[in-house]
């Protein structure tokens, strides 16, 4: 699967938690998933429980600590899948 798959899963997957439609409509792999996308804490737990499901990975808590923005979980999801 190429990143630019794995990228637009990612934010199919981001979308029903994002708080900010803005922010999503101007999405990049910069995008802060908490800060820009307004996606709250607790949410983020469910946004990596989807992402596992739908790439059929499993995430560490620790790897889950490092991924901060959306080029983070695309990273993490990529290297998961190779």
């Amino acid at each position: 699967m190429s990143q630019t798959e794995v990228f637009e899963k990612v934010v199919q997957v981001l979308s029903p938690y994002v708080k900010n439609q803005t922010a999503l409509a101007r999405l990049s792999g910069e995008t802060h998933i908490l800060d820009d996308l307004k996606v709250n804490s607790a949410r983020f737990v469910d946004v990596v429980l989807a992402l596992e499901d739908e790439f059929g990975i499993a995430v560490a808590d620790e790897e889950m600590d490092s991924v901060t923005t959306v080029g983070d979980a695309v990273s993490l999801i990529c290297s998961k899948l190779s």
